[in-house]
């Protein structure tokens, strides 16, 4: 097999994995992975941090949400006419849209999102992930095109996967466009690139 055959392999046995956890293992998950993500070394005082609108049976970020101090904003990501994630600051209430894939976003006007760039940390999505740090996305590419610039540049935005336990996988085959993550959390382990946990 090749890397992408693996991959495509891979991310259908893992999107499976997740889909058949029951609704309160997903809800303890949810609180358990708030804390591990508060509490990470690096995390913002202030500024834009974000996450995104949980579907096809990925973690959900509500707890984590919510408990994010004042001098945070909170932002969803955005699909761009260039194939780029922008984001929105968005609060619990208003307004969204579906966008081409079916999934929630700020329903804004262009001129109010904002690059990656801007944000002081995001949470991303995993369908798979390995404890190097390996990320598994869903195939699309958008959050690699959007970070890619982070190849070449450190911190911020720090970088943090998202995913259950059950969606960890020996080894993540990767590919030249992957963009490295800063760290994973689950809601029982978190990784930090280096090797540290």
């Amino acid at each position: 097999m090749n890397p992408s055959s693996d991959r495509v392999a891979l991310r259908a046995t893992l999107r499976e994995r997740r889909r058949v956890l029951p609704a309160t293992q997903r809800i303890a998950a949810a609180e358990a992975l708030a804390e591990r993500l508060l509490a990470l070394p690096f995390f913002p005082r202030a500024g834009r941090v974000a996450g995104y609108w949980a579907v096809d049976g990925e973690i959900g970020l509500h707890a984590f949400q919510l408990r994010l101090p004042p001098s945070i904003r909170y932002c969803l990501p955005v699909l761009h006419a260039d194939r780029r994630l922008r984001f929105a600051e968005w609060r619990s209430g208003a307004p969204l849209v579906s966008n081409r894939y079916g999934i929630p976003e700020p329903d804004v006007a262009p001129g109010q999102t904002f690059a990656a760039s801007d944000l002081a940390l995001l949470v991303v999505p995993l369908t798979g992930f390995d404890a190097a740090g390996n990320r598994l996305g869903m195939g699309g590419g958008w959050y690699d095109r959007s970070l890619v610039f982070r190849r070449a540049q450190a911190p911020p935005p720090w970088l943090v996967g998202a995913a259950f336990s059950v969606q960890r996988a020996e080894r993540v085959p990767t590919e030249a466009w992957d963009v490295r993550l800063d760290a994973i959390c689950s809601e029982t382990d978190t990784w930090l690139a280096g090797g540290e946990r």
